[in-house]
């Protein structure tokens, strides 16, 4: 999806959303009990289709493109399979450990794809890591960035918006961890520790030098029991987030010296 498609004098904001209709975890299969709720696992672009809604209705003065890589993680005859080597879109290769480590790998190549539109900035959702509903329960998204800036602007539209986010760690070091012997990355990392900051550093080798936020959802982006403002199920984590932040660039679009990004990686 595409708003302002061509308009070359408006900032550029790429949003990319995991799309799995139905995870299994492949021949990595999960546990039975609970995996009905696989079915919420396409809801990182279930947020980025929203978003395109109101952006449109809104009509923003932002150039935004939408992307949802979209699949369904089945065992069967033809499904990846631990120890095979991918070729992402952008030419790296991957090695697949774990097949339920698969939202990442459709991620990487819609990442590798918001490049071609030379982007202020990169924003991904997915619910991607249980490892990040350990670390920060039921009550917010995690946050990761290579740009401080970018993530300051997200972080004050958590705030103002009330879809909650938190900042996490990106080291060095876990971008290490992701590198493989027989490709130019694994899918997970060596042990289960730091399984959230893992996911997204295996994200950082596929976003090249552009501003980037990635946006765990994972715990926030459905809920078993009803809330004030969201009933029992999917919660629509990231709409209003994903929304504010752009009312808010369009906003500073209006204020020269507020307008687009002054970095690239930090």
């Amino acid at each position: 999806l595409e708003h302002n498609a061509g308009r070359d004098d408006l900032d550029t904001v790429v949003l990319v959303g995991k799309g799995l209709t139905f995870d299994t975890g492949g021949i990595s299969i999960k546990p039975s009990k609970g995996m009905e709720e696989m079915k919420f696992d396409m809801m990182g672009g279930a947020a980025v289709l929203a978003a395109m809604q109101a952006v449109g209705e809104l009509d923003l003065p932002l150039h935004v493109v939408g992307l949802v890589p979209t699949t369904e993680n089945m065992p069967g005859g033809a499904a990846d399979k631990p120890g095979d080597v991918l070729r992402a879109m952008n030419g790296k290769t991957i090695e697949v450990i774990n097949t339920d480590a698969e939202g990442r790998l459709i991620l990487a190549d819609g990442l590798s794809y918001a490049q071609r539109y030379q982007p202020d900035a990169i924003v991904d959702l997915a619910t991607l890591t249980g490892a990040c509903m350990i670390a920060l329960g039921r009550y917010a998204t995690g946050l990761f960035t290579n740009n401080e800036e970018l993530a300051g602007r997200m972080q004050a539209a958590a705030e103002a918006s009330g879809d909650r986010v938190w900042p996490l760690p990106l080291y060095d070091e876990h971008k290490e961890e992701v590198k493989s012997d027989v490709a130019d990355v694994k899918n997970v990392g060596k042990n289960r520790y730091g399984g959230a900051s893992i996911g997204a550093a295996f994200l950082s080798h596929f976003v090249g030098d552009y501003p980037w936020v990635h946006l765990d959802i994972a715990p926030t982006a459905w809920t078993d029991e009803a809330k004030d403002y969201t009933p029992k199920g999917a919660t629509g984590a990231g709409v209003r987030l994903l929304i504010r932040f752009l009312q808010d660039w369009a906003d500073s679009v209006k204020v020269p010296e507020l307008a687009g990004l002054t970095s690239r990686v930090t």
